[in-house]
């Protein structure tokens, strides 16, 4: 078992009346549990036997981001022997500006359709139009939150995005002892970020004896080329007042770790937590206690497998599982378990045999 600390009590949404004790008592007991083993399978025991020989459309909003590229592979090998057939529509980044895509694969025929990392809200028409034919489609972060959407998703697989970002600054909080000095990095381009960032800035608000130097708006589609100007002017503006930063997701600290970024903060060891993602980086920083201390991924393959799950629900003419999965926490105090020896979050709680089981795959 990993030596995570213990606290006492449980509640994530302490408010501004509490006091610093009382605030850091909550937030210990939160990221405590938030830490723990995933060891129990708290998804669907029963469900409908794999249906076979199924056409599906996977859309990627975008084929190089590592988690949407993660649960494809999940996907297929979900599907692996089951005779489903599985067609790529890789958006590269365009999906909320392209119109035709979702028609385009209606005028497939499939019997499912994924929505992977794609706004469901940018696809009213085009889903309707999945609707109107009778295929169903799931979502995966095609929502900002988790199950159906009336009309357009049979359900939206993600975590709890609130809690998520909530978990990310208050281990923040619990790491400092009350005492953290910090920056968000956030992009406002997507409502997932969006809701992230602003359940981050609740959080250290709440905190009476943190500072919130700066919320720094940062799309993803600039962090490259801005980046290092935004540090450089962070650095000078707040030096050693800045001790951590908060971010929606790891890209900004793979950025950060870049060597021209990294030497702008060699005197200032300005700790990182991420509300997203659990990227393989993420990971070996994390366990290298190099300039990451946190991450919340999430279970890809988990993912995938309750995709092709809901998916077959639907095809059943079964309601959807409703499993959300549980907020996990990434620290070095407990890397070397649920995936993390091979830098990723796969839980320990034996989900492919608990879905195999009742699809008699």
């Amino acid at each position: 078992m990993p030596m995570l600390v213990l606290f006492s009590v449980v509640n994530a949404s302490a408010n501004a009346q509490d006091n610093s004790v009382q605030f850091l008592s909550r937030a210990n007991a939160t990221v405590a549990k938030a830490a723990g083993l995933k060891s129990h399978w708290e998804g669907p025991t029963t469900g409908p036997r794999l249906q076979k020989n199924k056409k599906i459309v996977y859309i990627a909003g975008d084929m190089s981001d590592a988690a949407i590229a993660g649960v494809y592979n999940g996907f297929r090998e979900a599907t692996a022997g089951t005779g489903w057939q599985v067609l790529l529509i890789d958006c590269r980044r365009q999906c909320n500006a392209t119109s035709r895509v979702m028609a385009q694969a209606v005028e497939i025929k499939p019997d499912g359709i994924v929505l992977a990392g794609v706004d469901a809200n940018s696809k009213k028409a085009g889903l309707e139009l999945a609707h109107n034919a009778k295929i169903p489609v799931v979502g995966w972060h095609a929502s900002i939150n988790p199950g159906p959407i009336e009309g357009l998703l049979f359900t939206n697989i993600t975590n709890n995005v609130t809690e998520a970002a909530q978990i990310a600054a208050l281990y923040g909080v619990v790491e400092s002892n009350s005492k953290a000095g910090m920056v968000i990095f956030t992009d406002s381009s997507t409502p997932y970020s969006t809701a992230k960032s602003k359940a981050i800035i609740d959080v250290i608000r709440q905190c009476d004896s943190c500072r919130l130097l700066s919320v720094e708006e940062l799309p993803a589609s600039d962090a490259y080329r801005k980046m290092q100007g935004v540090v450089e002017g962070l650095e000078k503006k707040f030096g050693a007042k800045w001790t951590h930063s908060v971010a929606v997701n790891d890209l900004y600290f793979d950025l950060m770790e870049k060597p021209a970024i990294a030497a702008l903060l060699a005197n200032n060891k300005v700790l990182g937590l991420s509300a997203g993602d659990g990227s393989a980086s993420a990971y070996k920083r994390i366990r290298n206690n190099t300039m990451q201390i946190g991450t919340i991924p999430e279970p890809l393959l988990m993912h995938s497998w309750q995709i092709v799950d809901e998916l077959n629900r639907a095809f059943s003419g079964v309601a959807p599982s409703g499993m959300v999965t549980p907020t996990h926490l990434v620290t070095s105090q407990n890397i070397a378990y649920d995936g993390g020896p091979k830098n990723v979050f796969d839980p320990s709680n034996d989900f492919r045999a608990h879905y195999q089981q009742y699809w008699g795959k």
